[in-house]
């Protein structure tokens, strides 16, 4: 019973301070408050692992033709453009292949067009007519296939990004599917880590992902999810994969670095909330505040349960409020439940004073 007259007593002064300190004012009759978003009180759970940077997308690039090589056009390390011609083999036999079967393309399609078009007066069988229709198909397939094949002469890069390694030279003589290059995307790189049985059973309860460099010391990435293997490897541990959110302001690390990836969990249920205490009313019906709508700019009406009172001008409470929502800690005590209302950020220096 004392302890509720004594909390009773603290809420009720803090209460008269803060109607003293705080008072609203009108900016075309909408009242001014300042919020602050409930956090949670106490840790939040987190683990920790080692992890590598990988690029968005590394592939090797090769002729899906043979022949000797004849040109190298990029140099390892070099940054190339999508559809940038990286290197080039002997195009000569290509280029006969395709000028003699372009002849008997012609050749087989004239007698074709005759065909069909003498079908069409029914002055040749059907037997004929289909003969002319397939033997065009087939002509035209290996025409395009010989066009095909001197166009792949030349390789190309399939994305914007860095040539990583080369792995022949000119003159070398290659076969269809030999890797020359390996290169990388410039897109945004990933982080790629191992997690243990343990963890991965808890996935579901996973929140924020957070990436920390020795190179950067002084930088927090963030990370979002891109997947997760449902099948443990070898050393029975689970792969994650992460892509880097992109932030102008920091500089992004490079495939192969090292890093510690944080993952942060939801909190439990039963999570404490801390708010601070200008936040609170004390009223008849027990203790309330305001909640803020950032949709319909209104604010609304909730009670709370405080179950202390810290020095630090924060309270904490057990029921009401979800992490992440805005209370209203300015200009709390002339509203009303719906009232539309401004946040302080967008009112002029001269007004804030006032609020304050």
């Amino acid at each position: 019973m004392k302890i509720n007259v004594l909390l009773f007593l603290c809420l009720s002064g803090i209460w008269m301070l803060t109607g003293c300190r705080h008072k609203e004012i009108k900016h075309g009759n909408i009242p001014t408050i300042k919020t602050e978003a409930a956090v949670i009180y106490g840790e939040v759970k987190t683990s920790s692992f080692p992890g590598k940077v990988k690029a968005a997308s590394e592939i090797n690039l090769s002729f899906r033709i043979s022949g000797p090589i004849t040109k190298i056009n990029v140099t390892e390390g070099q940054y190339v453009k999508k559809g940038q011609i990286v290197a080039e083999i002997d195009s000569r036999d290509y280029a006969i292949q395709l000028s003699a079967t372009e002849a008997e393309y012609s050749q087989i399609k004239a007698e074709a067009d005759r065909i069909i078009l003498l079908h069409g007066k029914q002055s040749v069988s059907d037997n004929d007519y289909d003969k002319a229709v397939t033997g065009l198909q087939q002509i035209t397939a290996k025409y395009d296939a010989a066009k095909n094949a001197l166009t792949d002469t030349k390789l190309r890069a399939p994305f914007d990004g860095y040539i990583q390694k080369r792995y022949h030279d000119k003159a070398e003589v290659i076969s269809e599917g030999m890797p020359v290059f390996s290169m990388i995307s410039d897109d945004l790189p990933e982080v790629e880590i191992n997690i243990p049985a343990g963890e991965f059973i808890k996935r579901d309860k996973f929140d924020l992902y957070e990436c920390y460099f020795d190179v950067f010391p002084e930088q927090v990435f963030l990370l979002e999810q891109i997947s997760i293997n449902e099948k443990a490897n070898v050393n029975q541990l689970y792969t994650m994969r992460f892509r880097l959110k992109k932030d102008s302001s920091m500089r992004m690390p490079s495939p192969g670095m090292s890093a510690m990836v944080t993952i942060k969990y939801k909190p439990e249920q039963n999570q404490n909330i801390s708010i601070p205490t200008t936040a609170m009313r004390d009223t008849e019906n027990g203790t309330m505040v305001w909640v803020y709508d950032e949709i319909t700019q209104t604010v609304q009406e909730r009670k709370v349960t405080v179950i202390q009172i810290l020095n630090d001008g924060k309270i904490i409470i057990s029921q009401g409020l979800d992490v992440g929502e805005k209370v209203v800690t300015a200009g709390v005590h002339s509203l009303s439940e719906g009232e539309k209302v401004k946040l302080i950020s967008d009112v002029s220096s001269t007004n804030v004073g006032g609020l304050l």
